[in-house]
């Protein structure tokens, strides 16, 4: 090897192990947040994070399966929860590029049953401007102890009550689940075929996404491998069950299972990832058309709407940032995320409804900007140092009121007299208690021994106090 061809090796060797070095202080870091989100309870699922077409860190926590162990992993395939909206937004989009369809019309040229209806369009279902009930509200409530629904009962639903619009069209914007559905069915109908037969042919297949479905699991059961069971607590318990486990008994999940298009797709993080690649790189769509997608609309008082088709969309100075989704249904817990400007990507799945998805600590390792260290951790404390804390705390402004603190597996459980909320806390100091709750909302249970010989309970939301109670 001559001087030259030396130092050239040498350069690269030094190239290399700079890389080497970045990557895996990342690395584990990340691993770091997501064990300890873990060990507390907070994550139970799949991780994706990208970065200009490399992969900096993917993982599985906890559980897919809790009768059998098994491991969830980044080949686990779980519920998008309304995540799933992004693929029937594009499938929406895939039907006006064919000439089927065209954005603008109205919606009872699909769905005639829908007269009452008249005057929405596709666009609006898109946008959510529609004004169309949400049918997680009075469908949901009528509907209990009735059969599995699908979507054309919920279309017979709107049709046989002759609802009206909460709202004319573009006039606002409200995020409605009924929406979805509607273009669902759009979609079928247009098609000839099932949304997941659809959906199948014109994205999942082309895309090699093998691991990606629709799939309602309780009107249509079946054997999939590596499958995330969606979990719960059991109340006063840290056993998981599903939603719709007698022990549970939330029945809503059960007799939804059927409507397919606000959520019911599934998939692995690995599966987003080929999604997310092959939306930049125009797989599917022109950029253009896929501009359209992404497109921040406004309603008629001008007030901007940073929703696409399925997507949440965020601009800076005027371009195109990033674009999202997040899931919150049946026990799970999803985002997936893309950041334009640094060709970030990010993906996380659980399959434990107080799962979270720690977006903006993700982002503080990628950016080096981890010393700000916002996850609470918890600490070590004895059963006797965090049981002293139990007991009847009387809210002194309204003495009718009752805050009761129970002790559980090294946690403190909190209800009131007037409503059983069984929600959990984890010590992060010998005094403070942060709370486990769905999708990481922050709250504090802080006690402070009084001159008197009481406890004073304050509890902290967002650092600001919404609650107090004495204990004598």
């Amino acid at each position: 090897m001559n001087f030259k061809n030396l130092i050239k090796c040498i350069f690269c060797l030094i190239i290399s192990g700079k890389s080497f070095a970045q990557k895996q202080p990342v690395e584990k870091r990340l691993d770091s947040l997501f064990n300890a989100l873990a060990a507390q309870n907070q994550f139970n699922g799949s991780v994706l994070i990208a970065e200009k077409g490399k992969v900096l860190y993917k993982a599985g926590k906890g559980y897919s399966n809790e009768t059998s162990q098994e491991l969830n992993n980044p080949q686990t395939v779980f519920e998008l929860a309304s995540c799933s909206k992004q693929f029937v937004g594009v499938g929406v989009a895939l039907l006006h590029k064919e000439g089927k369809i065209n954005y603008m019309d109205d919606i009872t040229k699909y769905i005639p049953e829908l007269v009452n209806f008249k005057g929405v369009s596709i666009y609006n279902l898109l946008h959510h401007t529609s004004g169309v009930p949400e049918y997680l509200e009075s469908f949901r409530e009528d509907w209990k102890n009735k059969q599995i629904a699908t979507n054309n009962d919920l279309i017979s639903y709107y049709s046989n009550r002759k609802d009206t619009l909460k709202f004319q069209p573009q006039t606002r914007h409200r995020y409605c689940n009924t929406n979805y559905a509607f273009l669902a069915t759009i979609i079928e109908r247009v098609s000839g075929k099932s949304l997941n037969k659809y959906l199948s042919e014109k994205i999942f297949k082309p895309l090699n996404m093998h691991n990606t479905f629709v799939y309602n699991r309780r009107l249509e059961p079946k054997t999939i491998k590596n499958y995330a069971h969606g979990y719960v607590w059991i109340k006063n318990s840290f056993e998981k069950a599903a939603e719709d486990d007698p022990r549970v008994g939330r029945m809503d999940v059960y007799y939804m299972d059927g409507i397919v298009g606000g959520a019911k797709i599934n998939s692995t993080v690995e599966d987003l990832y080929k999604w997310y690649n092959a939306l930049k790189k125009n797989k599917l769509l022109t950029q253009n058309e896929f501009n359209e997608v992404l497109q921040v609309s406004q309603t008629v008082s001008g007030k901007k709407i940073n929703y696409g088709f399925g997507f949440d969309v965020s601009l800076k100075d005027g371009k195109l940032y990033s674009y999202g989704h997040t899931g919150s249904w049946d026990g799970y817990i999803t985002l997936t995320y893309h950041n334009v400007e640094k060709d970030r990507t990010i993906i996380v799945l659980n399959n434990f409804d107080k799962g979270v998805a720690p977006y903006e600590d993700i982002v503080s390792i990628l950016d080096g900007t981890s010393s700000l260290n916002r996850i609470p951790k918890k600490i070590d404390l004895s059963e006797i140092e965090i049981a002293k804390f139990a007991g009847v705390y009387i809210d002194p402004d309204d003495p009718s009121s009752k805050h009761l603190v129970t002790y559980l597996n090294k946690h403190l459980i909190y209800n009131t007299d007037r409503v059983e909320w069984d929600m959990r806390f984890f010590p992060t100091s010998a005094n403070t208690f942060q709370a486990i709750r769905q999708g990481g909302a922050d709250g504090v249970l802080k006690f402070t021994g009084q001159n008197d010989g009481t406890v004073k309970l304050e509890m902290v939301q967002y650092g600001q106090t919404v609650g107090k109670g004495i204990r004598k």
